[in-house]
């Protein structure tokens, strides 16, 4: 499922129970998590091909 069909089937279910206020909600959660997932912060979180850095404390 898409954002955007998400989107329409919360909008027309919410106009179903009587809730037209929550339109501007759900479009805003909608653009909040398209914003989400085309950020590239998750990109720094990816493991490097480096080994990790070891530290010996022999004293």
């Amino acid at each position: 499922m898409t954002i955007d069909s998400w989107l329409q089937a919360a909008v027309a279910d919410a106009e179903r129970r009587g809730l037209p206020e929550m339109k501007p909600i759900l479009e805003t959660l909608a653009r909040a998590t398209k914003a989400l997932r085309a950020a590239d912060f998750n990109d720094s979180a990816a493991p490097s091909h480096q080994p990790p850095a070891t530290s010996h404390d022999d004293d």
